[in-house]
């Protein structure tokens, strides 16, 4: 078979933002349009509100807005989501984001 497979970016979205949720530290996801600040955190179901997909030509990057677990080392905990995502989006959606930015909007007790 000789095709091509799509993926749409709500459906790259929600899978970013699922794979965030599962790191340990992140409480999770902000919505990206800052608007609406802190005053609610995304749950799983809402995850993709919490991730903005970028194309530029060939390339498409990832920008994710997360609330930490207060305490936690908020440099390992973005190098850790950005890791697992990138992994997550090579292995499950067949290719590779040319950057993966972790924005830390909020802190928040658990």
């Amino acid at each position: 078979m000789n095709g091509t497979i799509q993926i749409s970016e709500a459906a790259l979205a929600s899978l970013i933002g699922l794979t965030a949720h599962e790191i340990p530290g992140v409480v999770g996801m902000a919505p990206a349009n800052l608007k609406e600040g802190l005053q609610r955190v995304l749950g799983r179901a809402q995850a993709r509100d919490g991730v903005v997909i970028v194309k530029e030509g060939a390339q498409t990057s990832a920008d994710l807005y997360v609330v930490m677990a207060y305490g936690v080392n908020i440099p390992a905990v973005a190098q850790n989501i950005a890791e697992r995502v990138e992994h997550t989006v090579k292995t499950q959606a067949g290719f590779e984001l040319s950057a993966t930015r972790v924005h830390a909007v909020g802190v928040r007790r658990v």
